[in-house]
């Protein structure tokens, strides 16, 4: 190795901090990783759902968050209620309504 490890190189300046930080991004794709394993594959166009169900794992985190957690969304508020409207957004809509019915539940 050129470099030496890059364990030695992580952003803090100790071997604690750099474990609290590898915990930290562990914690961040955990998440990630959880939705794809819960993701259902049956009923029709199964062959196309396992192919969204593989891909999810390995997007970048980046990419998820971009695709998946951050959705336009436009809030109306009348009367009492505040109603939340989720606009079209991107091409992975279905794999957010799909995993928005396995929290449902």
């Amino acid at each position: 190795m050129k470099d030496g490890p890059r364990s030695l190189r992580a952003p803090a300046d100790n071997r604690y901090s750099n474990w609290a930080y590898l915990l930290m991004s562990s914690l961040a794709w955990t998440p990630k990783a959880w939705l794809a394993l819960s993701l259902p594959e049956t009923g029709r166009g199964k062959a196309a759902r396992r192919k969204e169900t593989l891909r999810l794992p390995k997007m970048g985190f980046r990419t998820f968050g971009n695709d998946l957690l951050r959705i336009p969304c436009q809030i109306a508020r009348t009367g009492r209620r505040l109603i939340f409207r989720l606009l079209n957004g991107n091409s992975r809509q279905p794999v957010f309504w799909r995993l928005a019915d396995v929290l449902k539940r």
